[in-house]
Protein backbone atom coordinates (compact mmCIF):
# COMPACT_ATOMS: atom_id res chain seq x y z
CA UNK A 1 0.00 0.00 0.00
CA UNK A 2 1.50 3.46 -1.26
CA UNK A 3 1.39 6.82 0.88
CA UNK A 4 -1.03 7.84 -0.78
CA UNK A 5 -3.22 5.29 -0.02
CA UNK A 6 -1.93 4.97 3.76
CA UNK A 7 -2.80 9.11 4.37
CA UNK A 8 -6.33 8.94 2.41
CA UNK A 9 -7.25 6.69 5.94
CA UNK A 10 -6.91 9.55 8.39
CA UNK A 11 -8.52 13.30 8.66
CA UNK A 12 -7.51 16.25 7.94
CA UNK A 13 -6.14 17.26 11.28
CA UNK A 14 -4.39 13.61 11.71
CA UNK A 15 -2.82 13.69 7.79
CA UNK A 16 -0.70 16.54 9.30
CA UNK A 17 0.43 14.09 11.41
CA UNK A 18 1.50 11.26 9.31
CA UNK A 19 2.95 13.32 6.93
CA UNK A 20 5.20 15.00 9.54
CA UNK A 21 6.10 11.93 10.40
CA UNK A 22 6.93 10.51 7.15
CA UNK A 23 9.13 13.32 6.15
CA UNK A 24 12.22 11.20 7.20
CA UNK A 25 14.82 11.69 9.68
CA UNK A 26 13.43 15.64 11.06
CA UNK A 27 10.03 14.02 11.45
CA UNK A 28 9.77 13.44 15.14
CA UNK A 29 10.68 17.50 15.31
CA UNK A 30 7.83 18.28 12.59
CA UNK A 31 5.73 16.43 14.21
CA UNK A 32 5.86 17.77 17.58
CA UNK A 33 5.65 21.14 15.96
CA UNK A 34 2.08 20.13 14.34
CA UNK A 35 1.22 18.84 17.52
CA UNK A 36 1.60 21.61 19.69
CA UNK A 37 -0.41 24.29 16.88
CA UNK A 38 -3.26 21.41 17.12
CA UNK A 39 -2.66 21.99 21.11
CA UNK A 40 -2.95 25.91 21.12
CA UNK A 41 -6.13 25.75 18.47
CA UNK A 42 -7.31 23.00 20.92
CA UNK A 43 -5.93 22.19 24.33
CA UNK A 44 -7.34 19.12 24.98
CA UNK A 45 -6.40 17.50 22.28
CA UNK A 46 -5.20 13.71 22.86
CA UNK A 47 -5.11 12.70 19.06
CA UNK A 48 -8.33 9.84 19.68
CA UNK A 49 -8.78 9.68 15.71
CA UNK A 50 -5.15 9.46 15.15
CA UNK A 51 -4.68 6.60 17.59
CA UNK A 52 -7.43 5.17 16.49
CA UNK A 53 -7.11 4.92 12.56
CA UNK A 54 -3.73 3.55 13.40
CA UNK A 55 -4.71 0.69 15.14
CA UNK A 56 -7.67 -0.31 12.89
CA UNK A 57 -6.66 -3.58 10.81
CA UNK A 58 -6.76 -3.13 7.35
CA UNK A 59 -7.12 -6.27 4.24
CA UNK A 60 -3.48 -6.68 2.95
CA UNK A 61 -2.66 -8.26 -0.31
CA UNK A 62 0.98 -10.04 -0.49
CA UNK A 63 2.44 -9.38 -3.31
CA UNK A 64 3.09 -12.69 -3.98
CA UNK A 65 -0.24 -14.47 -5.07
CA UNK A 66 1.22 -17.33 -3.38
CA UNK A 67 0.11 -16.05 0.30
CA UNK A 68 -3.40 -15.81 1.13
CA UNK A 69 -4.86 -12.22 2.13
CA UNK A 70 -4.26 -11.16 5.65
CA UNK A 71 -5.40 -8.62 8.16
CA UNK A 72 -3.12 -6.32 9.88
CA UNK A 73 -2.87 -2.96 12.15
CA UNK A 74 -2.51 0.00 9.62
CA UNK A 75 0.34 1.12 11.63
CA UNK A 76 1.96 -2.40 10.75
CA UNK A 77 1.92 -1.18 7.05
CA UNK A 78 3.65 2.34 7.57
CA UNK A 79 7.52 1.60 6.45
CA UNK A 80 9.85 1.13 9.63
CA UNK A 81 11.18 4.51 9.56
CA UNK A 82 7.84 6.18 10.22
CA UNK A 83 7.24 3.51 12.88
CA UNK A 84 10.13 4.86 14.59
CA UNK A 85 9.73 8.71 13.96
CA UNK A 86 6.10 7.50 15.92
CA UNK A 87 7.50 6.10 18.83
CA UNK A 88 10.02 8.72 19.80
CA UNK A 89 7.32 11.11 19.38
CA UNK A 90 4.97 8.90 21.48
CA UNK A 91 7.80 8.77 23.95
CA UNK A 92 8.11 12.85 23.75
CA UNK A 93 4.10 13.45 24.52
CA UNK A 94 2.72 10.05 26.52
CA UNK A 95 2.12 12.14 29.65
CA UNK A 96 -0.51 13.86 27.67
CA UNK A 97 -2.22 10.89 26.25
CA UNK A 98 -4.29 8.17 27.62
CA UNK A 99 -2.62 5.17 28.82
CA UNK A 100 -4.87 2.83 27.49
CA UNK A 101 -4.50 4.27 23.72
CA UNK A 102 -0.36 4.32 23.62
CA UNK A 103 -0.98 0.81 25.06
CA UNK A 104 -2.83 -0.40 22.28
CA UNK A 105 -0.75 1.04 19.52
CA UNK A 106 2.22 -1.12 20.85
CA UNK A 107 0.11 -4.00 20.86
CA UNK A 108 -0.59 -3.42 17.01
CA UNK A 109 3.34 -3.34 16.54
CA UNK A 110 3.81 -6.25 17.94
CA UNK A 111 1.83 -8.06 15.54
CA UNK A 112 4.08 -7.34 12.58
CA UNK A 113 6.15 -10.07 11.86
CA UNK A 114 9.54 -8.01 10.98
CA UNK A 115 10.28 -5.32 13.69
CA UNK A 116 13.14 -3.67 13.26
CA UNK A 117 15.41 -3.97 15.99
CA UNK A 118 14.93 -0.30 16.62
CA UNK A 119 11.22 -0.40 16.84
CA UNK A 120 11.97 -2.89 19.52
CA UNK A 121 13.84 -1.02 21.20
CA UNK A 122 11.77 1.85 21.19
CA UNK A 123 8.24 0.14 21.71
CA UNK A 124 10.52 -1.68 25.09
CA UNK A 125 11.40 1.75 25.92
CA UNK A 126 7.88 3.15 25.99
CA UNK A 127 6.73 -0.09 28.29
CA UNK A 128 8.73 1.12 30.77
CA UNK A 129 7.68 4.95 30.51
CA UNK A 130 4.16 3.38 31.20
CA UNK A 131 5.36 0.72 33.95
CA UNK A 132 3.83 -1.55 31.45
CA UNK A 133 7.07 -3.73 31.26
CA UNK A 134 10.55 -3.63 32.68
CA UNK A 135 11.88 -6.71 33.23
CA UNK A 136 12.96 -6.95 29.12
CA UNK A 137 16.68 -5.27 28.14
CA UNK A 138 16.60 -2.59 25.63
CA UNK A 139 18.99 -4.71 22.98
CA UNK A 140 17.81 -7.50 21.23
CA UNK A 141 19.98 -11.05 21.14
CA UNK A 142 21.06 -10.40 17.82
CA UNK A 143 22.72 -6.83 19.07
CA UNK A 144 24.21 -8.01 21.95
CA UNK A 145 25.86 -10.72 19.88
CA UNK A 146 27.14 -8.53 17.46
CA UNK A 147 28.60 -6.23 20.07
CA UNK A 148 30.80 -9.11 21.64
CA UNK A 149 31.96 -9.55 18.31
CA UNK A 150 33.11 -5.95 17.85
CA UNK A 151 34.72 -6.04 21.60
CA UNK A 152 36.80 -9.27 20.26
CA UNK A 153 37.94 -7.22 17.26
CA UNK A 154 38.93 -4.55 19.20
CA UNK A 155 40.51 -5.81 21.99
CA UNK A 156 41.71 -9.26 21.26
CA UNK A 157 41.15 -13.04 22.69
CA UNK A 158 43.28 -12.62 25.78
CA UNK A 159 41.32 -11.66 29.01
CA UNK A 160 37.89 -10.24 28.44
CA UNK A 161 37.74 -7.21 28.97
CA UNK A 162 34.74 -3.72 28.61
CA UNK A 163 31.82 -4.78 26.15
CA UNK A 164 32.72 -8.71 26.43
CA UNK A 165 33.03 -8.80 30.24
CA UNK A 166 29.46 -7.30 30.27
CA UNK A 167 28.03 -9.18 27.17
CA UNK A 168 29.74 -12.73 28.84
CA UNK A 169 28.16 -12.09 32.13
CA UNK A 170 24.92 -12.51 31.17
CA UNK A 171 24.79 -15.97 32.41
CA UNK A 172 25.53 -15.31 35.51
CA UNK A 173 23.94 -11.98 36.20
CA UNK A 174 20.36 -10.48 36.24
CA UNK A 175 19.13 -8.82 32.78
CA UNK A 176 19.02 -5.09 35.46
CA UNK A 177 22.62 -5.86 36.14
CA UNK A 178 23.79 -6.31 32.59
CA UNK A 179 21.97 -3.07 31.66
CA UNK A 180 23.69 -1.06 34.11
CA UNK A 181 27.08 -2.39 32.93
CA UNK A 182 26.02 -1.46 29.76
CA UNK A 183 25.50 2.09 30.66
CA UNK A 184 28.33 2.60 32.93
CA UNK A 185 30.47 1.14 29.63
CA UNK A 186 28.57 3.63 27.22
CA UNK A 187 29.57 7.01 29.38
CA UNK A 188 32.94 5.04 29.32
CA UNK A 189 32.78 4.81 25.39
CA UNK A 190 32.70 8.48 25.27
CA UNK A 191 35.46 9.30 27.30
CA UNK A 192 37.62 7.50 24.47
CA UNK A 193 40.59 6.96 26.99
CA UNK A 194 39.06 3.81 29.27
CA UNK A 195 37.46 1.85 26.99
CA UNK A 196 40.67 -0.27 26.21
CA UNK A 197 43.15 -0.94 29.05
CA UNK A 198 45.73 -3.20 28.61
CA UNK A 199 49.67 -3.20 29.95
CA UNK A 200 51.42 -2.35 27.10
CA UNK A 201 51.51 1.75 26.83
CA UNK A 202 52.15 1.31 22.89
CA UNK A 203 49.30 -1.21 22.76
CA UNK A 204 47.19 1.17 24.38
CA UNK A 205 48.03 3.87 22.58
CA UNK A 206 47.78 2.05 19.30
CA UNK A 207 44.29 0.93 19.81
CA UNK A 208 43.05 4.05 21.27
CA UNK A 209 44.36 5.84 18.30
CA UNK A 210 42.01 3.00 15.81
CA UNK A 211 39.36 2.92 18.07
CA UNK A 212 39.24 6.99 17.79
CA UNK A 213 39.61 6.77 13.66
CA UNK A 214 36.62 4.34 13.39
CA UNK A 215 34.52 6.57 15.69
CA UNK A 216 35.40 9.74 13.25
CA UNK A 217 34.54 7.31 10.62
CA UNK A 218 31.53 6.55 11.49
CA UNK A 219 30.47 9.90 12.72
CA UNK A 220 31.15 11.02 9.41
CA UNK A 221 28.80 8.45 7.65
CA UNK A 222 26.46 9.61 10.23
CA UNK A 223 26.65 13.33 9.28
CA UNK A 224 26.61 12.87 5.46
CA UNK A 225 23.47 10.74 6.40
CA UNK A 226 21.83 13.10 7.47
CA UNK A 227 23.03 16.03 5.58
CA UNK A 228 21.86 13.80 2.35
CA UNK A 229 18.37 12.90 4.17
CA UNK A 230 17.73 16.96 4.96
CA UNK A 231 18.88 17.66 1.58
CA UNK A 232 15.98 15.38 0.10
CA UNK A 233 13.36 16.39 2.64
CA UNK A 234 14.19 20.24 1.90
CA UNK A 235 13.36 19.45 -1.89
CA UNK A 236 16.27 21.60 -2.60
CA UNK A 237 14.72 24.83 -2.09
CA UNK A 238 18.40 26.07 0.00
CA UNK A 239 20.74 24.13 -2.51
CA UNK A 240 22.70 25.40 -4.66
CA UNK A 241 22.30 28.77 -5.62
CA UNK A 242 24.11 28.65 -8.81
CA UNK A 243 21.23 26.48 -10.06
CA UNK A 244 19.15 27.93 -12.44
CA UNK A 245 15.54 27.89 -11.94
CA UNK A 246 14.36 25.92 -14.32
CA UNK A 247 17.22 23.16 -13.59
CA UNK A 248 15.73 22.63 -10.28
CA UNK A 249 11.89 22.42 -11.63
CA UNK A 250 11.59 18.89 -12.07
CA UNK A 251 13.35 18.04 -8.62
CA UNK A 252 11.10 20.17 -6.98
CA UNK A 253 8.30 18.46 -8.05
CA UNK A 254 9.49 15.38 -7.43
CA UNK A 255 9.34 16.32 -4.06
CA UNK A 256 5.71 16.29 -3.80
CA UNK A 257 2.74 13.50 -3.88
CA UNK A 258 0.82 12.86 -6.86
CA UNK A 259 -2.07 14.77 -5.77
CA UNK A 260 -0.45 17.92 -5.12
CA UNK A 261 1.79 17.97 -8.17
CA UNK A 262 -1.39 17.35 -9.97
CA UNK A 263 -2.96 21.08 -8.14
CA UNK A 264 0.06 22.66 -8.54
CA UNK A 265 -0.33 22.49 -12.68
CA UNK A 266 -3.67 23.48 -12.21
CA UNK A 267 -3.07 26.41 -10.67
CA UNK A 268 -0.91 27.61 -12.99
CA UNK A 269 -3.00 27.34 -15.78
CA UNK A 270 -4.88 29.72 -14.02
CA UNK A 271 -2.04 32.08 -13.24
CA UNK A 272 -1.21 31.98 -16.91
CA UNK A 273 -4.82 32.33 -17.93
CA UNK A 274 -6.99 35.85 -18.84
CA UNK A 275 -10.14 34.24 -18.18
CA UNK A 276 -12.12 34.79 -15.09
CA UNK A 277 -11.82 32.35 -12.55
CA UNK A 278 -15.12 30.21 -11.57
CA UNK A 279 -15.64 28.52 -8.45
CA UNK A 280 -14.67 25.45 -9.35
CA UNK A 281 -11.66 26.87 -10.53
CA UNK A 282 -10.52 28.59 -6.91
CA UNK A 283 -11.21 25.32 -5.37
CA UNK A 284 -8.05 24.11 -6.55
CA UNK A 285 -6.73 26.37 -3.94
CA UNK A 286 -7.93 23.77 -0.83
CA UNK A 287 -4.87 22.02 -1.52
CA UNK A 288 -2.89 24.51 0.37
CA UNK A 289 -4.53 23.11 3.43
CA UNK A 290 -3.34 19.43 2.65
CA UNK A 291 0.68 20.77 2.35
CA UNK A 292 3.17 20.54 5.06
CA UNK A 293 5.53 23.16 5.73
CA UNK A 294 8.33 22.25 2.94
CA UNK A 295 5.84 20.96 0.69
CA UNK A 296 4.51 24.79 0.58
CA UNK A 297 7.92 26.21 -0.02
CA UNK A 298 7.92 23.85 -3.10
CA UNK A 299 5.00 25.00 -4.29
CA UNK A 300 5.26 28.22 -3.74
CA UNK A 301 8.71 28.42 -5.64
CA UNK A 302 7.10 26.08 -8.50
CA UNK A 303 4.85 28.76 -9.18
CA UNK A 304 7.12 31.38 -9.06
CA UNK A 305 5.09 33.92 -6.72
CA UNK A 306 7.24 36.14 -6.63
CA UNK A 307 7.57 37.09 -10.45
CA UNK A 308 4.18 37.13 -10.32
CA UNK A 309 2.46 40.32 -12.28
CA UNK A 310 0.46 42.68 -10.28
CA UNK A 311 -2.86 42.45 -11.99
CA UNK A 312 -2.42 39.14 -10.99
CA UNK A 313 -2.78 39.73 -7.09
CA UNK A 314 -6.44 40.43 -6.59
CA UNK A 315 -7.33 37.56 -8.08
CA UNK A 316 -5.31 35.33 -6.11
CA UNK A 317 -5.72 36.61 -3.04
CA UNK A 318 -9.51 36.20 -2.97
CA UNK A 319 -8.77 32.15 -4.26
CA UNK A 320 -6.29 32.15 -1.22
CA UNK A 321 -8.80 33.74 1.42
CA UNK A 322 -11.63 31.68 0.12
CA UNK A 323 -9.68 28.61 1.34
CA UNK A 324 -12.06 26.79 4.45
CA UNK A 325 -10.72 26.08 7.32
CA UNK A 326 -7.91 29.16 7.75
CA UNK A 327 -4.68 28.64 6.91
CA UNK A 328 -2.40 27.46 9.43
CA UNK A 329 0.12 30.24 10.69
CA UNK A 330 3.26 28.55 8.79
CA UNK A 331 1.39 28.48 5.21
CA UNK A 332 0.10 31.88 5.46
CA UNK A 333 3.22 33.14 6.49
CA UNK A 334 4.96 31.36 3.54
CA UNK A 335 2.74 32.56 0.36
CA UNK A 336 2.55 36.05 1.87
CA UNK A 337 6.29 36.25 2.17
CA UNK A 338 6.85 34.75 -0.77
CA UNK A 339 4.10 36.54 -2.63
CA UNK A 340 4.38 39.98 -1.27
CA UNK A 341 7.13 40.57 0.46
CA UNK A 342 9.96 40.93 -2.60
CA UNK A 343 7.35 43.85 -4.56
CA UNK A 344 7.66 45.50 -1.03
CA UNK A 345 11.27 45.97 -0.43
CA UNK A 346 11.93 46.71 -4.81
CA UNK A 347 9.57 49.88 -4.49
CA UNK A 348 10.39 52.96 -6.03
CA UNK A 349 7.12 54.85 -6.79
CA UNK A 350 3.45 54.67 -4.47
CA UNK A 351 2.06 51.19 -4.81
CA UNK A 352 0.00 50.08 -7.16
CA UNK A 353 -3.74 49.85 -6.66
CA UNK A 354 -3.44 45.59 -7.14
CA UNK A 355 -0.76 45.51 -4.48
CA UNK A 356 -2.34 47.59 -2.03
CA UNK A 357 -5.65 45.83 -2.27
CA UNK A 358 -3.59 42.44 -1.79
CA UNK A 359 -2.09 43.34 1.23
CA UNK A 360 -4.70 44.73 3.32
CA UNK A 361 -7.09 42.03 2.05
CA UNK A 362 -3.86 39.35 3.30
CA UNK A 363 -3.65 42.20 6.34
CA UNK A 364 -6.96 42.13 7.77
CA UNK A 365 -7.13 38.07 7.50
CA UNK A 366 -4.02 36.64 8.18
CA UNK A 367 -2.92 39.84 10.56
CA UNK A 368 -0.22 38.43 12.49
CA UNK A 369 2.06 36.31 9.46
CA UNK A 370 1.61 39.52 7.45
CA UNK A 371 3.74 41.12 10.83
CA UNK A 372 5.99 38.72 11.38
CA UNK A 373 7.32 38.18 7.51
CA UNK A 374 6.55 41.36 5.92
CA UNK A 375 6.29 44.40 8.13
CA UNK A 376 8.76 42.87 10.34
CA UNK A 377 11.48 42.09 7.54
CA UNK A 378 10.58 45.83 5.97
CA UNK A 379 11.70 47.56 8.83
CA UNK A 380 15.01 46.02 9.44
CA UNK A 381 15.55 46.60 5.74
CA UNK A 382 18.48 49.48 5.76
CA UNK A 383 17.26 51.29 2.57
CA UNK A 384 13.58 51.66 3.38
CA UNK A 385 12.15 54.76 1.79
CA UNK A 386 9.20 56.78 1.57
CA UNK A 387 7.09 54.23 -0.87
CA UNK A 388 7.62 51.46 1.79
CA UNK A 389 6.65 53.73 4.65
CA UNK A 390 3.50 54.97 3.07
CA UNK A 391 1.94 51.40 2.61
CA UNK A 392 3.08 50.39 5.68
CA UNK A 393 1.12 53.45 7.29
CA UNK A 394 -1.74 52.52 5.38
CA UNK A 395 -1.98 48.63 6.81
CA UNK A 396 -1.61 50.28 10.11
CA UNK A 397 -4.63 52.56 10.11
CA UNK A 398 -6.69 50.26 8.09
CA UNK A 399 -6.09 46.96 8.72
CA UNK A 400 -4.14 46.35 12.73
CA UNK A 401 -5.96 46.81 16.23
CA UNK A 402 -4.46 48.09 18.83
CA UNK A 403 -2.62 44.58 20.08
CA UNK A 404 -0.66 44.46 16.74
CA UNK A 405 -0.23 47.66 16.49
CA UNK A 406 2.26 47.49 19.73
CA UNK A 407 3.62 44.83 18.08
CA UNK A 408 4.87 46.96 15.36
CA UNK A 409 5.66 49.71 17.57
CA UNK A 410 8.22 46.67 19.78
CA UNK A 411 9.61 45.79 16.53
CA UNK A 412 11.03 49.21 16.07
CA UNK A 413 12.99 49.20 19.01
CA UNK A 414 15.20 46.80 18.05
CA UNK A 415 16.30 48.54 14.44
CA UNK A 416 18.63 51.83 13.58
CA UNK A 417 15.71 54.69 13.00
CA UNK A 418 15.73 56.34 9.80
CA UNK A 419 13.20 59.28 8.47
CA UNK A 420 10.95 56.45 6.63
CA UNK A 421 11.17 54.87 10.00
CA UNK A 422 10.17 57.63 12.29
CA UNK A 423 6.97 58.58 9.88
CA UNK A 424 5.85 55.25 10.52
CA UNK A 425 6.73 55.35 14.44
CA UNK A 426 4.69 58.47 14.26
CA UNK A 427 1.55 57.09 12.76
CA UNK A 428 1.43 54.15 15.52
CA UNK A 429 1.35 56.73 18.17
CA UNK A 430 -1.06 58.55 16.58
CA UNK A 431 -3.39 55.48 16.68
CA UNK A 432 -2.76 55.40 20.71
CA UNK A 433 -1.72 51.47 20.87
CA UNK A 434 -2.22 50.24 24.60
CA UNK A 435 1.12 51.27 25.51
CA UNK A 436 1.51 49.76 29.68
CA UNK A 437 4.81 51.48 31.59
CA UNK A 438 7.90 48.80 30.55
CA UNK A 439 7.22 49.51 26.59
CA UNK A 440 6.99 53.64 27.61
CA UNK A 441 10.40 52.73 29.39
CA UNK A 442 11.44 51.29 26.16
CA UNK A 443 10.51 53.70 24.16
CA UNK A 444 11.56 56.25 25.75
CA UNK A 445 15.09 54.63 26.16
CA UNK A 446 15.46 54.52 22.25
CA UNK A 447 13.86 58.29 21.86
CA UNK A 448 17.06 59.17 24.11
CA UNK A 449 19.50 56.90 22.30
CA UNK A 450 18.31 58.40 18.65
CA UNK A 451 18.02 61.83 19.07
CA UNK A 452 21.68 62.60 18.62
CA UNK A 453 20.80 61.47 14.91
CA UNK A 454 17.49 63.76 14.21
CA UNK A 455 18.76 67.10 16.05
CA UNK A 456 17.73 68.66 13.05
CA UNK A 457 14.87 66.49 11.86
CA UNK A 458 10.95 67.94 12.07
CA UNK A 459 9.79 64.69 11.98
CA UNK A 460 11.67 63.15 14.85
CA UNK A 461 10.38 66.53 16.83
CA UNK A 462 6.81 66.23 15.36
CA UNK A 463 7.07 62.58 16.89
CA UNK A 464 8.64 63.94 20.22
CA UNK A 465 5.35 66.74 20.57
CA UNK A 466 3.11 63.53 20.04
CA UNK A 467 4.60 61.74 22.66
CA UNK A 468 4.71 64.67 25.08
CA UNK A 469 0.98 65.72 24.23
CA UNK A 470 -0.81 62.49 23.72
CA UNK A 471 1.08 60.29 26.55
CA UNK A 472 1.58 62.96 28.94
CA UNK A 473 -0.13 60.37 31.59
CA UNK A 474 2.69 57.68 31.16
CA UNK A 475 5.68 60.38 31.83
CA UNK A 476 7.40 59.63 35.22
CA UNK A 477 10.04 61.91 36.55
CA UNK A 478 12.85 59.33 35.10
CA UNK A 479 11.11 60.22 31.74
CA UNK A 480 10.80 63.59 31.88
CA UNK A 481 14.78 63.84 33.59
CA UNK A 482 15.65 61.99 30.17
CA UNK A 483 13.53 63.69 27.35
CA UNK A 484 14.56 66.68 28.98
CA UNK A 485 18.46 66.28 27.98
CA UNK A 486 17.07 65.18 24.99
CA UNK A 487 15.37 68.01 23.58
CA UNK A 488 18.71 70.16 23.83
CA UNK A 489 20.10 68.57 21.78
CA UNK A 490 16.52 69.95 19.13
CA UNK A 491 18.06 72.47 16.60
CA UNK A 492 14.40 72.73 15.17
CA UNK A 493 11.77 75.80 15.06
CA UNK A 494 9.77 73.43 17.57
CA UNK A 495 12.63 73.13 19.97
CA UNK A 496 10.26 75.61 22.61
CA UNK A 497 7.34 74.09 21.42
CA UNK A 498 8.37 70.45 23.04
CA UNK A 499 9.95 72.43 26.15
CA UNK A 500 6.88 73.89 26.90
CA UNK A 501 5.14 70.65 26.70
CA UNK A 502 7.62 68.64 28.53
CA UNK A 503 7.47 71.83 30.81
CA UNK A 504 3.43 71.19 31.66
CA UNK A 505 4.00 67.49 32.57
CA UNK A 506 3.53 67.66 36.15
CA UNK A 507 2.93 64.32 37.46
CA UNK A 508 5.97 62.07 38.85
Amino acid sequence: MDAVMLLSRFDGQSRLLVRSLLSGVSGVHRTLSVFHRQQRANPGLTLPNFIETLCRDEITCPQTGAKPLAVKPLVCLFPALFKQNLLSFMYLVHSVLPQTAVLRVLECLSQDPHPSPWVTALVRQLERSLRAHNEEPLYSPVCSQRLRELSQRCVGFGETRGWVRCFSSQTVQSESQSLSCLSELGAQRKRKSSVVTLDSDGEETGLQSKRIKMDDCFSERVDAGEQSANKEISGGLEGDAGVPAEELQPALCDALPEHIKVSVLQIKELLESQTEWDQSSMDVFKVLNECDPTQVEVLCNMLSLPDLPEQTLPKLCSSVLAVSPDLSYSTAATIIKSLLLQKVLSLSEPASRCLVTTMTSFCSRYTRPMCHTLIGPVLEEKNIGNSQAELLNRLIEGCLDSHYRLLVLQMTFKIAWSEAVLSIIHSLLDSKPDLNEEVFTQFTEQLVSQASQFTKSVKFAKMMLTVLTKYSSHVTAAHKHSLSGCLMLNETFLKKSLQAALKRITHT
